[in-house]
């Protein structure tokens, strides 16, 4: 038990001052309210998985209406943008004024797969504000084996 004591050192935490320790914590408790619930443009978060035959693709696009997508298959290059149109508004206030909140731009995505797409036989679909995509390997794009002579 002695073993586990420590020393009182009243000027240890003075040896080690730095100045700058608290100052995201201070930056965040005086920045003005429209700083800390300033919105960031919205992202599309996606899952690919794999199969033999196809890779599956789920990005989640919420409020964008299914004509304002676009995906692009170019081989093995697969791009998703889409055109957002956000508007929140609040109830009126005590001075009667509203508060609107929108963001219109653009988002999107790019990624490559480990083998080239059959573009013809590649289908999209888009429900719930997810899109699913159902890309099919392209046949015979396995590479060739040279032999050395």
């Amino acid at each position: 038990m002695a073993n586990s004591l420590m020393r009182l050192d009243p000027f240890r935490d003075l040896a080690r001052f730095d100045p700058f320790r608290d100052m995201d914590e201070m930056f965040r408790d005086f920045a003005p309210a429209a700083w800390r619930g300033a919105d960031v443009a919205p992202r599309m978060r996606m899952d690919v998985s794999e199969t033999e035959k196809e890779y599956l693709v789920k990005a989640e696009i919420p409020g964008v209406q299914k004509e304002d997508i676009k995906v692009a298959v170019n081989g093995n290059q697969v791009s998703l943008s889409a055109e957002i149109k956000d508007e929140q508004q609040a109830g009126a206030n005590k001075t009667g004024a509203l508060r609107s909140e929108r963001y219109y731009g653009q988002i999107q995505r790019s990624f490559t797969l480990p083998q080239d797409v059959d573009d013809e036989q590649a289908e999209a679909r888009y429900e719930n504000g997810v899109l699913h995509l159902t890309l099919p390997k392209k046949v015979g794009t396995g590479g060739k084996q040279l032999s050395i002579q």
